[in-house]
């Protein structure tokens, strides 16, 4: 009973058990994932592009690092995730666009690649990684009836930016009080104003060239424990689910939206034994099969402590495509170096030369995110008139009062 307590602390679990055998949820999945291994396929080269082609990179800074170049040019990912580390604070307006224009002319380059995706999260509110003079809008539970107009100015100031690509509009609910990393970034405690909202969010992005993308798939609104820190478990039951969170991804997918975003959030009376970026039946079955998706689907950061230790297990990677994934996100914000993220791109790529079916997936899965590359835009990296930002600066002003 000690060593079982003891084994759950060192995996990040409570260590609660009641005599009855009874083990929570969180405890549980850690338990069954608790082996964790590391190969060294360094003696062993291979085209490592194949999982480049479903990745979405972070960079470690303003400029490229040897082990940035080194990614960039042995996986060709097709798309990089923007931070805040990658913009220079402190300068004026026109030098760190500068910067900006020269790194991303860089990723380009080394990635061998004309056509990314260039991403980026700016909800507004706490979750804005640009200096200024790009605007500060309001959190999103402010915007209501003016979703549609801040989108369209966020989208015009991401195209500035090379941005092709905003992790936006959260179709998440802001229905628990307690919850500690939704709350204000949801557009509203109600599941039919977050689809009008949303809806209206993701139509200004697309009017400005900006594609958008609903998060976090199945809802990440009622939860009470951040997916940045552990692995939420949600008791959710599925008719719950469809009455509520499952209302405002419903009509974002009937509109097209590009990309949809998996939550790290175990929802134990749908599916017990994993948590939705690696569930099928929440992807496959309901995403895809009940509400008809058929657009990309993309997982949130690989890399956040609720699912880390689970995607450290050998052979892990492939899980949440084989779930029904398209994309991953490996950020690498808490760990920049590149061990781990090559290691994940030999077992993939060991399972699509080994695996006819995993290949036939993952080939269905590249003509989605081809045909999206298809359709964005690469916009240049400019400086706005010093108009426009006044008029966006005026619009955050409004919405903060209300009006």
């Amino acid at each position: 009973m000690f060593a079982l307590y003891w084994g759950l602390q060192l995996l990040g679990g409570s260590g609660e058990f009641r005599a009855d055998g009874f083990i929570n949820p969180r405890d549980r999945y850690l338990l069954n994932h608790r082996k964790f291994i590391m190969v060294d396929r360094s003696t062993h080269p291979r085209d490592l592009s194949p999982f480049g082609n479903h990745l979405i990179v972070g960079l470690s800074g303003p400029s490229l690092s040897d082990e940035d170049k080194k990614v960039l040019e042995s996986l060709r990912p097709v798309g990089v995730l923007l931070l805040a580390r990658n913009f220079v604070y402190g300068k004026p307006y026109g030098d760190w666009i500068h910067s900006l224009d020269t790194l991303l002319a860089e990723v380009k380059r080394y990635a061998g690649r004309s056509q990314m995706l260039v991403t980026l999260d700016h909800e507004g509110g706490s979750v804005v990684r640009t200096p200024h003079p790009i605007t500060r809008f309001p959190p999103p539970c402010l915007l209501r009836e003016q979703s549609y107009n801040v989108a369209r100015a966020t989208g015009r100031e991401l195209c500035s930016l090379g941005v092709n690509v905003s992790w936006a509009p959260l179709a998440d609910i802001n229905s628990n009080p307690n919850n500690p990393i939704i709350g204000v970034r949801a557009l509203s405690s109600d599941p039919v104003e977050v689809a009008t909202f949303a809806r209206e969010y993701a139509r200004g992005l697309s009017d400005a060239g900006v594609l958008g993308c609903a998060k976090h798939f199945p809802g990440h609104g009622d939860t009470s424990t951040d997916s940045h820190l552990e692995l939420p478990v949600l008791a959710t039951s599925r008719d719950v689910l469809v009455q509520r969170e499952l209302v405002p991804f419903r009509d974002l997918c009937s509109d097209g939206i590009p990309l949809v975003m998996t939550a790290h959030v175990l929802f134990p009376a749908i599916d017990p034994s994993e948590p939705a970026t690696f569930s099928r039946t929440l992807i496959h079955d309901l995403l895809r099969g009940e509400l008809g998706y058929d657009g990309v689907v993309v997982s949130d950061d690989l890399e956040m402590k609720a699912i880390s230790r689970r995607v450290d297990e050998e052979g892990a990677v492939v899980e949440p495509f084989i779930a029904g994934c398209d994309l991953t996100i490996v950020a690498r914000y808490l760990n920049p170096r590149i061990d781990h993220l090559f290691s994940m791109a030999h077992v993939f790529s060991e399972r699509v030369e080994g695996d006819a079916n995993f290949a036939n997936q993952m080939s269905n899965a590249r003509r989605r995110i081809d045909s999206l590359l298809g359709k964005i835009p690469m916009p240049a990296v400019e400086v706005l008139a010093r108009e426009v930002l006044e008029n966006h600066a005026r619009l955050s002003i409004e919405v903060a009062f209300g009006r």
